[in-house]
Order: structure tokens, then C-alpha cells, then sequence
């Protein structure tokens, strides 16, 4: 069965840091594609960050990151992650984490995790 489970979310102040940690389980972890996504009140799903499969790390941002976030992957340890630095307030929203194998169309989803920034 395949699961990806979020967790590093959180309340932070402006211009705080989280890290954000998705675990992955259930397909071949190294042959998908995983990004974040995130989602605010009101608004549309958007993308944040992805990064490639084995042989293609190939990194993708938001423009609206503007250098603040990183996602990296541990392969070994099918764990995605993403890196947020300098936060703001409408950094505010909930994050997914989301696996697709190119080849297929296929993909998964988590749950999400709550991020607020706030003073």
C-alpha cells in the first residue's frame, strides 16, 4: 500500500526556518518524481519544489521561493524533504507531498501538513 506521510509543519515566526519531512513507502521510491505542494485558505494547490528521480536530480522551484527553500531526497531512506528558510507570513498554508512516476502518469498524495507563519 502505498503511503507518504508528512510531518515537520508547524507554528514559526517571520523569517523562521522549518524543515519539512515526507516518508514514502509502498512503490520503488527512487524511479518517482517528489515535490511539495502546498495549499492556503481560499486558494489553488500550488507547486513548491520538486526534484528528480535517480539519474535526473534535476531541482524545480516556485518563483515565489526566491532562493528560501531547498527539497533534497534520501534515496535510502525513501524520505523527501524540504528545507524552508526566511518564512513569511503567506508562506502560510498546508504542504503535500506528492509522488509521480514519469513513465505512467501515476501518482500519489499525503495527507499534508499544516505550516503557520506568525508572530
Amino acid at each position: 500500500q502505498v503511503q507518504l506521510v508528512e510531518s515537520g509543519g508547524g507554528l514559526v515566526q517571520p523569517g523562521g526556518s522549518l524543515r519539512l519531512s515526507c516518508a514514502a513507502s509502498g512503490f520503488t521510491f527512487s524511479r518517482y518524481t517528489m515535490s511539495w505542494y502546498r495549499q492556503a485558505p481560499g486558494l489553488e494547490r500550488e507547486l513548491v519544489a520538486a526534484i528528480g528521480s535517480v539519474g535526473r536530480i534535476i531541482r524545480k522551484y516556485g518563483d515565489f521561493v526566491e532562493g528560501r527553500f531547498t527539497i533534497s531526497r534520501d534515496n535510502e531512506k525513501n524520505m523527501v524533504y524540504l528545507q524552508m528558510n526566511n518564512l513569511k507570513p503567506e508562506d502560510t498554508a498546508v504542504y503535500f507531498c506528492k509522488a509521480k512516476f514519469a513513465y505512467t502518469g501515476s501518482e500519489h498524495w499525503g495527507k499534508g501538513t499544516l505550516v503557520t507563519v506568525s508572530s
